[in-house]
């Protein structure tokens, strides 16, 4: 049978995989300093390995036969979503991957080092050739997946994702948040009016701050029979659900952002621990996409770990493991001060919960512009100053390194990923609301340091259902509804106004 065939590939296919996504977190752990050529050798090879195996033109022929098979609901799911990836992997020719690979390797390289010089015209040419790329994928995708080109590139990400479903969305979030911003920040300096913030009091011996995040860790449902936790330059959740890989970077000034770093990838961890085991070898058995994993790990971090019932548990775990005097006279109110802090900035990965959005709202329409061909790559810093401008009243014009250089999704040819991160936060709050209906104890919860009921809700409604919904559909089957902005608003309203 062709069903038996795809399931025999589909488990030679993981094991490869399960290999590369292991070896990916060696690397950026515990490998050697000299082990790195030979490790970029043999997964360079175990990468055309995969593609060739997952790209043989005999898969389309067990597809098309395995679907007139008889078979039950999950398999014929199964063999859909096995579909949808033999489609994206070969609608791109190898002279184009090729290509593509090369440009955008030679892209990054110049903008690491031309981005602290804030050298933004040295490194034009190398991003309008890019773009260039970007524009051709764009529509070798679109023609072989039947969709537009920007909602190509976006279902690379998060399956079923269409700009006119998330356009109006995005427009509405937009307008709440460039009136809601003045109120939260005139809201913020009332209230340190009169509880200023504290200084942190470290230092803070990594070793402490090491065991507070595994504490945390614990407390949330992370299982360290499946899991680790390690150092590296930039925290990330890797691994396999099996052997979920987290890390984290510690400073010993501060302790805060390390354990809500270790938060946020807990969030990624959960999902990956809780996805179905009978499918883990199938497309279908894998998280589905980048905006759902967001949602879990910003569920984590901002709907659970930014609130005052979670430090309620927290703040005494934090005087257990860091000591009485880490943070003396603090209370629950003095912690908060600093998670939820507001303010206009230029950084995104440094932005709070509230100016985030606009950061990533101001990317996707400009890559919206330069997929279609309306702008050009050497508008971008007159047209990404005018939305900075017009959204967060700072201007990034004069300085490039903290306008348009700062991200590294661009120079690597990743257009149509940015939306995922605030849609990620809209889904978590629209999970976060319906939970909240259907456990009404959920903040005693929290403040006990019960996560159960939580991470069973999160279970049945996400974890379990991996792959098998497009993305649209999975909000609309968890919640209730489809993907609706009112929910992070009210969250946004509820945390940082009146």
């Amino acid at each position: 049978m062709s069903f038996e065939k795809l399931d025999a590939l589909a488990r030679k296919l993981d094991a490869i995989e399960h290999a590369l996504s292991i070896l990916g977190a060696d690397e950026a752990t515990h490998m050697a300093v000299g082990g790195g050529e030979k490790r970029a050798e043999a997964m360079s090879e175990l990468a055309g390995i995969y593609h060739a195996q997952a790209t043989a033109p005999e898969i389309g022929d067990w597809i098309e036969t395995a679907k007139a098979e008889h078979l039950d609901e999950d398999q014929r799911l199964a063999v859909g979503e096995f579909e949808r990836n033999y489609i994206n992997a070969t609608c791109l020719p190898t002279e184009f991957v090729q290509r593509k690979t090369s440009a955008t390797m030679r892209s990054e390289q110049l903008w690491r080092d031309l981005k602290a010089k804030g050298d933004w015209d040295s490194y034009l040419p190398a991003l309008e050739g890019v773009v260039s790329l970007v524009r051709e994928e764009a529509q070798l995708r679109a023609e072989a997946l039947d969709l537009a080109p920007y909602d190509a590139l976006m279902d690379q990400y998060d399956p079923g994702n269409r700009m006119a479903d998330i356009d109006p969305v995005f427009a509405d979030l937009k307008s709440f948040l460039k009136d809601f911003l003045p109120e939260a920040l005139g809201r913020q300096e009332q209230r340190l009016a009169t509880h200023p913030r504290k200084s942190l009091n470290g230092p803070y011996p990594i070793e402490k701050q090491r065991e507070l995040g595994l504490a945390a860790m614990r407390a949330v449902g992370f299982d360290f029979t499946h899991g680790s936790l390690a150092v590296s330059h930039h925290p990330f959740c890797g691994g396999v659900p099996t052997d979920v890989r987290m890390t984290t970077r510690y400073r010993t000034d501060e302790f805060l952002s390390s354990l809500m770093g270790v938060l946020h990838e807990t969030g990624h961890a959960l999902y990956e621990q809780g996805l179905p085991k009978d499918w883990s070898h199938w497309p279908l058995g894998k998280a589905r996409g980048m905006g759902m994993h967001e949602s879990q790990s910003l569920f984590v971090e901002m709907q659970l770990a930014r609130a005052p019932e979670f430090w309620d548990f927290m703040l005494p775990l934090v005087h257990q493991y860091l000591g009485e005097e880490a943070i003396p006279g603090w209370d629950v109110a003095d912690v908060l001060n600093e998670v939820n802090f507001v303010e206009r900035g230029y950084i995104r990965v440094d932005a709070d919960e509230v100016t985030y959005p606009l950061h990533v709202i101001l990317r996707y329409e400009l890559e919206q512009e330069l997929v279609a061909g309306t702008l050009e790559a050497a508008q971008i810093p007159e047209a990404w100053d005018a939305k900075m401008t017009e959204y967060l009243n700072i201007s990034t014009l004069t300085d490039p390194k903290d306008g348009p250089m700062q991200d590294v999704h661009w120079p690597a040819g990743s257009f149509g990923y940015f939306p995922s991160y605030t849609l990620g936060a809209m889904i978590a709050a629209q999970l976060g609301a319906k939970m909240r209906e259907d456990l009404p104890d959920m903040s005693d919860q929290i403040r006990s340091g019960d996560f159960s009921a939580i991470n069973r809700w999160r279970q049945d409604r996400v974890w379990s259902q991996a792959s098998r919904y497009s993305t649209p559909d999975l909000i609309t089957r968890a919640t209730g509804e489809p993907l609706n902005a009112e929910f992070f608003k009210a969250h946004l309203r509820s945390r940082y106004g009146a």
